[in-house]
């Protein structure tokens, strides 16, 4: 199995390039924004305990988020690896995943993270709020916070992965087709590790 974190802040493109790894490596996606919105749409309890953190920019609590993803990878069997987009947004969270991946014996290859100057962020986070009809995206504040708690509370995963020798990074600015070949390639040395 080829298991990676496609990592970067709010806006750097996660989604984006997401789709097309997925397509190239016949990966499956594991997306926690998109499980949260599904939660949020269909009014679950989970959906509801989420949306109050969400609202606010916030973190979902770690426990919530592991659970989650557990019951996810539980009900993908038998497919070439997961790419995690948006997760690990924790410590907790990369030790939980790693003890989850060990136990099935297919541990992450490489997280990639996509580096995006902040400015750029804030302009892709208005537009996507436009154009994907997501209002959690609109308001300057909680972009504000989500960048701000990025940074506080969920970059340290990046570096929890290089201590591990599972980091690599790739500008996230530029044409999606060159972005996304610097994306394989740092996939495929991962691959002869």
């Amino acid at each position: 199995m080829i298991n990676i974190i496609l990592f970067g802040p709010p806006g750097a493109g996660k989604g984006t390039q997401s789709a097309k790894i997925i397509e190239k490596y016949s990966l499956i996606h594991i997306s926690t924004g998109d499980l949260f919105r599904k939660h949020l749409k269909e009014g679950t309890p989970l959906g509801n305990l989420a949306k109050d953190y969400m609202s606010k920019g916030n973190l979902v609590p770690d426990q919530v988020v592991i659970d989650m993803v557990h019951d996810k990878i539980k009900s993908t069997s038998n497919n070439a690896g997961i790419i995690f987009d948006g997760f690990p947004r924790t410590i907790p969270q990369a030790e939980a995943l790693d003890a989850l991946l060990a136990s099935i014996g297919a541990p992450i290859k490489v997280l990639i993270e996509l580096v995006v100057p902040e400015d750029e962020l804030r302009k892709r986070l208005a537009e996507r709020a436009i154009k994907e009809n997501r209002p959690d995206d609109a308001k300057p504040d909680v972009i504000e916070n989500r960048i701000s708690v990025y940074k506080g509370e969920t970059v340290s995963v990046a570096d929890y992965y290089k201590k591990l020798g599972r980091y690599s990074s790739v500008v996230g600015v530029g044409e999606i087709s060159n972005i996304f070949s610097n994306i394989c390639r740092e996939i495929d040395k991962s691959l002869l590790l």
